[in-house]
């Protein structure tokens, strides 16, 4: 799976703190709470309800 680089500057977690998301295999995780977002056909699924939560919860930072 590869998303356009442009696209990846833009996308950002859907909670509150908005943070940057890297790219992970099959999956959109984000950087500040460890959330992960499914890909589905090449096609980012940024839903809250879609995501499975980081260790700490969505948008709690993950480690403290």
């Amino acid at each position: 799976m590869a998303i356009d680089p442009a696209l990846m500057e833009i996308l950002a977690c859907p909670c509150p703190v908005h943070a940057p998301v890297s790219e992970e295999p099959e999956a959109i995780r984000c950087t500040l709470c460890l959330t992960t977002f499914p890909v589905r056909d090449g096609i980012p699924v940024m839903l809250l309800e879609e995501a499975t939560p980081g260790p700490a919860g969505i948008g709690t930072p993950a480690g403290g």
